[in-house]
């Protein structure tokens, strides 16, 4: 990336960059910290014209507070060059691009956390429409609705984008060729990442093999050099050179990058009900963070925990553990937990610490009842033996986040309550993270943004609707996203004629022109039928919810799965559907009566 964006130069071979080309880089660690607005830094992505739009405001807000001639002549001298610019509608895709990013234009950057910067060098990397845009994991420390946002905006960019990412759905969604860095040497793949997966798997495949064949070559000609005297009488000169540069080759052979091998440290059982929340209520101030939050968590229950930045989600964490007090409601916590945590701003490792004292303090871990040394564990991390004693403060994002995965994992636990684990991890070490959690048997609350992972881990969702409300849906978050477009969906829709009216539209009294109507004799058989009908259907949504809550539900095959969810999805709606007919065939009765 800082190759071809020209911050470094390449110590051999050329990158050619056509002239007048437009790039805009947005790196991955981002550290501006100055007195300068929001507004000043993203329009400082336009160069000349962003200053000058930076210059007006400012000579705006002083003359605001101070009018004097020379105010008043500066604002107008710059009004009449930003006229003759074009800058308004600059303007105006600045305070778009920080509308939709969510920033405050007049915040002053010193004042915001590293996510929020991180928002505010996007907003500037994208306001100059750059013929090249360069992003650096740009997902990283973005809610959902943030990244859905640049999902849209980049399949509709015209230029070109590269961009490194861990986020698989972000992936999928964008990328139309892949080129991959390994063991030195940058490969293209042509199609998306689906493509890309088959075709490198193939060509591992293929690599491996050849691999195999070659050490076999080599080991036998290693056998003929070693032979006896007479052998060496009958020496091949020729062949004693092949075999120099076979030895050649295999020392110069780079194998492939390892990986993290996660094994998680399971405690005993926890009590059958984990908590127990009943209208529980939690304000900062005069802010409503959590409005009537009831729920019931049990054991085994794998829950994904879903909102924008700053909605309360870490809040709710914390009231649920007990780090907060609920200001008004019950909230219940289960007997024999054993609490796991892994936090999203990782505080809890000690910058002055080092790798080793981080994880436990002594020389050995216990892991599933194995006693293991602390080095060794921490290998599995990809942490080599030179790394063990550099101080925390050292490390990278990717590494911080290794150390803590395991020191978290290196602890008995069976509630495992993870916020924002995904940030700076690759994909690889992402896919054995949810193979690990989908494997075990305790409780999981899951703070992400990560599309891919929650759906390939919980079996509900807990969702911020704005407002402190909290709704709670079976599945991931796709299950969550086809539910509020089938909800749409029927919102929009009209009833057809002479058909129920949905839940939630208006129902028919019962009377017209102020008379009552009887029911028909159809009716009245409806009327009797309902109850029971009713009546089945919450005995099988029970059910239904029983067998997804089951931890093997999600071991069985696809189809049954998506059947099951689907069946559940569709209960809801049909149960209100009911309710609302008995209502309305029951208050028809009670006028005519």
């Amino acid at each position: 990336m800082r190759l071809l964006s020209g911050e470094i130069a390449p110590d051999d071979g050329t990158v050619w960059v056509r002239p007048s080309t437009r790039i805009a880089h947005l790196a991955q660690e981002v550290s501006l910290d100055s007195r300068d607005s929001v507004f000043d830094v993203v329009a400082g992505g336009l160069a000349e014209l962003g200053r000058l739009l930076s210059q007006y405001h400012h000579a705006a807000v002083k003359l605001a507070h101070a009018h004097t001639p020379a105010d008043v002549a500066r604002l107008s001298e710059l009004q009449h060059e930003l006229d003759s610019r074009g800058g308004w509608a600059v303007e105006q895709r600045v305070e778009t691009v920080l509308a939709r990013l969510g920033l405050d234009g007049a915040t002053r950057m010193q004042s915001l956390s590293g996510g929020w910067r991180r928002r505010a060098m996007l907003a500037r990397g994208l306001v100059c429409e750059p013929d090249v845009l360069l992003l650096d994991e740009p997902t990283n420390h973005l809610d959902i609705e943030a990244i859905t946002w640049l999902e849209d905006f980049l399949l509709n960019y015209p230029g070109a984008v590269l961009f490194i990412s861990h986020d698989r759905a972000f992936l999928k969604r964008l990328a139309t060729r892949i080129i991959e860095l390994d063991r030195g040497k940058l490969t293209s793949w042509p199609g998306n990442y689906d493509d890309y997966l088959r075709q490198k798997a193939g060509q591992l495949a293929v690599e491996a093999q050849h691999n195999a064949l070659f050490d076999k070559k080599l080991s036998q000609e290693e056998v003929w050099i070693r032979q006896g005297v007479k052998a060496r009488r009958t020496r091949n000169e020729g062949r004693v050179r092949a075999i120099e540069a076979l030895r050649e080759q295999r020392r110069n052979r780079r194998e492939r990058v390892g990986h993290v091998d996660l094994r998680l440290e399971e405690g005993g059982k926890s009590g059958q009900l984990v908590f127990e929340a009943e209208r529980v209520n939690y304000s900062y101030g005069d802010t409503r963070v959590i409005r009537d939050f009831t729920a019931r968590i049990m054991r085994g229950d794998r829950i994904g925990i879903v909102g924008s930045n700053g909605a309360g989600k870490s809040t709710l964490i914390k009231l649920l553990l007990g780090e907060l007090s609920p200001d008004s409601g019950r909230l219940y916590r289960g007997t024999r937990l054993q609490v796991a945590y892994f936090d999203q701003e990782r505080d809890l490792l000690d910058p002055a610490a080092t790798v080793m004292e981080s994880v436990g303090g002594g020389p050995s871990v216990t892991i599933n009842g194995r006693s293991r040394h602390v080095a060794g564990y921490l290998q599995d991390f990809l942490f080599p033996p030179d790394r063990l004693r550099s101080s925390v403060s050292t490390l990278s994002g990717g590494e911080r986040n290794r150390l803590l995965l395991a020191r978290l994992f290196a602890q008995p636990a069976n509630l495992l309550v993870m916020d924002e684990p995904t940030n700076d991890l690759d994909v690889e070490t992402l896919e054995l993270l949810e193979e690990l959690l989908f494997d075990y048997q305790g409780t999981l609350l899951l703070v992400s943004h990560d599309r891919a992972f929650l759906d390939g881990v919980i079996t509900s969702t807990l969702v911020f609707e704005g407002g402190g409300r909290i709704g709670e849906y079976v599945g991931g978050y796709s299950d969550w996203m086809r539910y509020q477009q089938t909800m749409a969906a029927q919102a929009t829709e009209p009833p057809p004629s002479g058909k129920t009216p949905e839940p939630g539209s208006a129902a028919p009294t019962g009377k017209r022109g102020g008379e009552s109507r009887k029911l028909s004799f159809k009716d009245q058989r409806e009327l009797i039928v309902l109850p029971g009908k009713i009546e089945s259907l919450e005995a099988e949504r029970v059910r239904l919810h029983a067998k997804v809550g089951d931890p093997a539900f999600y071991r069985q095959p696809a189809e049954e799965i998506s059947s099951t969810l689907a069946r559940l999805e569709a209960i809801t709606p049909e149960l209100e559907a009911c309710y609302a007919r008995w209502e309305t065939l029951d208050s028809q009765v009670t006028a005519a009566g």
